[in-house]
């Protein structure tokens, strides 16, 4: 090697990046591939994307059967911004290196920039599968996932979180926010906590963009005393300083303040600072969040036109989101809500198979979201015969697990052995192992709405079990549906117009008549509005129904909740307050938009047992 490229080498080497440039400017002509490749890397260290891309080009052009020359030319183009430039070099280093886990990876986060989520999903999780130790394949993975709307794999990408190194702060934020979503706050704490800050004023706007994050973590969790202290690190007058275009940390700083004054019940204040972090908004994620937030605080100031304003904008961002990951759900005439009939000429030819009794079933509460299926979980959890596990898809998830092994479900149920029943009972207890590890002699509580339109998988597995069905008014229903920021894609959709969701729920109860007409199963209707109006007779009744001679620990569900911290889902405030009616006929305030739905939901609403008056 001539003495100049051994210096350029150890420059590299040593990290000088400015003198591994000046030296291989100096070579000229005379750079040979060695100080070429260093050049290119050398520049894409230092942020001189588009030139980088140059130098790699020339490499790749030279020997366009190296992968290595391809897929640097790749990330410097992503890097550049040049994202179809991007694509075609790293199709074409796949080509030549298709098991190659750092080209995968770098197509993903192409994907991911082009915001393809499903094609970033399936790659992302390809490199995961060749190198499972890959951990910026791992969170990178779990982000495509989570915005996906797959719990699972989010979960599973994530598992070990606890263990990895320190990520930069932008990554620290993200991680945080998904562990959070699990239930893991002292993992998204340290992900926090240990976030690798850049030096400078990025920094600092870093910094408390952490420091917003830890006050919506600790409210998340109902520790709302740590929270505030935290809140305390957070003076408005920090926000003074900031450069003009900092809108990010400005929206989030706002936001903490927002949430903690809701929680004290200053919703004029949470509506003014909602307000302002809605008007800086510059993605679809900060303008869903912020519109649905201050929905919120306007719905409880009575602002109803302004709750509907502020949703509509919500509801505007959210389809956004769920067009970059499942486009043809917007079509009209698409069917988010996934429905399978079995007919009662199929269910007469099931064969007969053997199956756990009801103390050795879960329990199953089902029901469209928001009709009260977290109250009564957390009821049923308050009681010491019970365990519930949070909201979790896991019989869905034994639907695809026919699926992927060719069995069409649900009509294949009929010819399920009893060894294939038993494999699928003890794939969902293994699911289930994984979160309540210590499940014991307990009861499971099964809490998850739309397990009501998986009716016929349960009553193949557990043709004993107890299923409670929570029935709350459709127009409250479908408003507090209207009002929540689901992250399911498909939910986006459904809940984008007050007519489509009127349509999707009409559909969802009468697919579940027709598979009650078909299986009998034993169902117990709880209604929201009874049980605010007398919860100790309903409680006797649940007891009855479920076997159990004490219902009363029940009644104090509301500081379970408090101590049990993490809810999954959105009513994780709502259910540490208590039996209150304040729920009860909330849609009256909204009568002129529910005005054109009526006609389509009146019958259901007669069948339920209640009244469009």
């Amino acid at each position: 090697m001539p003495h100049s490229a051994t210096d350029l080498a150890d420059a590299y080497n040593a990290g000088d990046m400015e003198r591994v440039i000046a030296l291989a400017s100096a070579a000229g002509d005379r750079a040979d591939e060695g100080i070429q490749l260093l050049l290119g890397l050398a520049q894409q260290a230092t942020g001189r994307y588009g030139e980088a891309a140059t130098t790699f080009r020339q490499l790749a052009q030279q020997r366009p059967d190296v992968s290595a020359y391809w897929n640097n030319l790749g990330v410097a183009s992503r890097l550049s911004g040049d994202l179809a430039a991007a694509e075609q070099s790293l199709s074409k280093a796949r080509l030549l290196a298709p098991d190659d886990a750092d080209v995968l990876y770098n197509l993903g986060l192409l994907y991911i920039q082009q915001r393809r989520w499903l094609l970033a999903r399936e790659t992302l999780l390809d490199v995961v599968g060749r190198a499972p130790d890959f951990i910026d394949a791992r969170l990178q993975a779990a982000f495509a996932c989570y915005v996906c709307g797959d719990n699972t794999w989010q979960e599973a990408m994530l598992a070990g979180a606890i263990d990895w190194p320190a990520q930069p702060a932008e990554q620290a934020l993200i991680l945080s926010s998904m562990l959070s979503a699990q239930g893991e706050l002292q993992t998204a704490l340290r992900a926090l906590a240990q976030a690798q800050l850049p030096d400078g004023p990025a920094g600092e706007l870093l910094r408390l963009r952490i420091a917003a994050q830890r006050v919506l973590l600790h409210e998340r969790n109902n520790q709302i005393d740590e929270a505030k202290r935290q809140l305390q690190q957070l003076p408005f007058g920090a926000l003074d300083a900031l450069p003009m275009d900092a809108h990010q940390v400005r929206a989030d700083v706002w936001r903490a303040h927002a949430a903690l004054a809701m929680r004290a019940g200053a919703y004029a204040e949470a509506a003014t600072l909602y307000r302002k972090a809605l008007a800086l908004a510059d993605d679809d994620e900060t303008r869903a969040s912020a519109g649905f937030a201050l929905a919120a605080a306007c719905d409880r100031l009575g602002q109803h036109a302004d709750a509907w304003q502020a949703l509509r904008a919500a509801h505007e961002a959210q389809v956004e989101i769920a067009r970059t990951v499942l486009p043809e759900l917007l079509a009209p005439d698409s069917q988010p809500l996934q429905m399978a009939d079995v007919d009662r000429a199929v269910h007469a030819r099931w064969r007969p198979l053997h199956a756990p009794n009801s103390r050795q079933s879960p329990v199953f509460v089902v029901g469209f979201p928001r009709s009260g299926t977290t109250l009564l979980e957390q009821m049923l959890d308050a009681h010491p015969d019970f365990r519930s596990m949070d909201e979790r898809a896991f019989i869905h998830e034994l639907t695809q697990r026919m699926e992927q092994v060719g069995q069409r479900y649900p009509a294949d149920l009929a010819n399920l052995t009893g060894t294939e029943a038993d494999q699928l009972r003890a794939a969902y207890f293994r699911m289930v192992g994984r979160v309540l590890p210590d499940l014991g002699r307990h009861r499971l509580v099964d809490k998850n709405p739309l397990n009501m339109l998986c009716l016929p998988m349960i009553m193949r597995l557990f043709p004993e079990a107890r299923i409670i069905l929570c029935l709350r008014h459709p127009c409250d229903v479908l408003l507090s549906c209207s009002m929540q920021p689901f992250r399911s894609p498909a939910f986006m959709v459904l809940c984008s117009s007050l007519q489509r969701l009127a349509r999707g729920y009409v559909q969802a109860f009468e697919q579940w008549y027709r598979q009650v007409e078909v299986f009998g199963p034993r169902v117990l209707e709880w209604r929201y509005e009874s049980v605010v109006g007398d919860l100790d007779d309903h409680l006797a009744r649940l007891g009855t129904f479920l076997d159990v001679a004490d219902a009363s620990p029940m009644a104090r569900f509301a500081d379970h909740a408090k101590n049990k911290r993490f809810i999954s889902t959105p009513s994780y405030a709502q259910v540490t307050q208590g039996v209150h009616p304040g729920s009860v006929n909330r849609w009256r305030g909204y009568r002129d938009r529910f005005e054109p739905v009526l006609p389509l939901l009146r019958p259901l609403i007669e069948r339920l047992g209640y009244s469009c008056r």
